[in-house]
């Protein structure tokens, strides 16, 4: 059995916590680290019957950890693998990863210089529909691909106090990218390849702590198709999800999370009703499986740590998302069209 340590006891550390409770998982986290400890955060450790480390420190010099699962701010991810990787630790990173490539490439030496697995918590492309979309695509169902394109939306902006890290605008650029939009682009490397070039327009309608609210993106695929993303974080909770071919599309609906939600719905309740409509013949309609897809991932990434199978997300595609997201916030600011190095 793999022990691990969760490192932020925010929401999504929480619900990572959650989801490995049930019995039968690959993995357990048996330790928690947080900044500073409020009784709540004591009420939860006891709950789910963690330890609490006084430091990040002495998580990395516990002998019974064997990795670390990061659900902390993005500006400090750089930092905290480097020292897990030299204490020996596999690392499970919420996203995003990191906001520059070059932050990413060192995080991935660190670790691969240590042998150490890599884990990152894009979780939305763990799902069978997800994983059908793709098998679509490769199998040439859709003809040939064309674009993808992809809604993101919630209102937890409307919700959050302004001492919360998700209003500082360095630790969540653009608004929905970082809590919602990187899960698009994601899929999108995955269904399409890498990205060349990227634009991007971000701004504020409704929020005035600073940050932006609502986001749009266009895409240019490497491999000739495009995409756009769009992302708003003060209107209803919804998530859409399209690929276009010559011979059809898909679109796969959901949810995003909404603050406040049960932790069994943010786990489980990502796709509800897809559809394939062909240029030919009648639309097929269904509605997608319920699946914890934060506990698939974290079972990948024990099989990955115990040699099963290798994270099915790799290193270069994490540096890619990176460098994507870095040329995203770049277009933001110059207003041009930005090649993703």
């Amino acid at each position: 059995m793999i022990n691990a340590a969760v490192v932020g006891l925010g929401t999504w550390g929480r619900t990572m916590v959650e989801s490995l409770a049930a019995p039968g998982a690959a993995m357990r986290i048996t330790t928690m680290q947080t900044r500073t400890v409020k009784p709540d955060d004591e009420a939860f450790a006891k709950q789910h019957g963690l330890a609490i480390a006084p430091s990040y420190e002495a998580v990395l010099k516990d002998p019974k950890i064997d990795a670390v699962v990061l659900a902390t701010p993005v500006s400090g991810h750089l930092a905290q693998i480097a020292a897990a990787a030299a204490a020996g630790k596999h690392v499970y990173c919420e996203k995003p990863f990191t906001f520059t490539k070059k932050e990413a490439e060192q995080a991935v030496e660190a670790l691969r210089k240590a042998n150490c697995i890599l884990g990152i918590g894009y979780n939305r492309r763990f799902h069978p529909e997800m994983i059908k979309l793709a098998g679509r695509i490769k199998a040439g169902d859709l003809g040939t691909l064309q674009h993808i394109e992809a809604s993101m939306t919630y209102p937890n902006a409307l919700f959050l106090p302004p001492t919360a890290w998700r209003s500082n605008k360095d630790e969540a650029p653009l608004g929905g990218l970082a809590p919602m939009g990187v899960h698009a682009i994601d899929a999108m490397i995955y269904l399409s390849g890498e990205i060349d070039t990227v634009y991007c327009q971000s701004f504020a309608r409704v929020v005035q702590n600073g940050t932006d609210d609502t986001t749009s993106m266009l895409f240019k695929m490497r491999g000739g198709s495009s995409g756009y993303l769009g992302t708003m974080t003060t209107t209803g909770a919804g998530f859409g999800f399209q690929a276009f071919g010559s011979k059809g599309w898909v679109r796969i609906e959901g949810v995003t999370h909404v603050a406040g939600a049960p932790s069994e719905e943010r786990r489980t309740r990502q796709f509800g009703a897809c559809k394939f409509q062909p240029v030919k013949g009648n639309a097929e309609t269904w509605e997608a499986e319920r699946l914890d897809i934060v506990r698939a991932t974290f079972e990948a990434f024990a099989g990955a740590i115990d040699g099963k199978a290798p994270f099915p997300i790799p290193p270069e595609q994490i540096i890619h998302g990176a460098a994507v997201t870095e040329a995203v916030i770049r277009s933001a600011k110059t207003g041009q069209v930005e090649k993703v190095s």
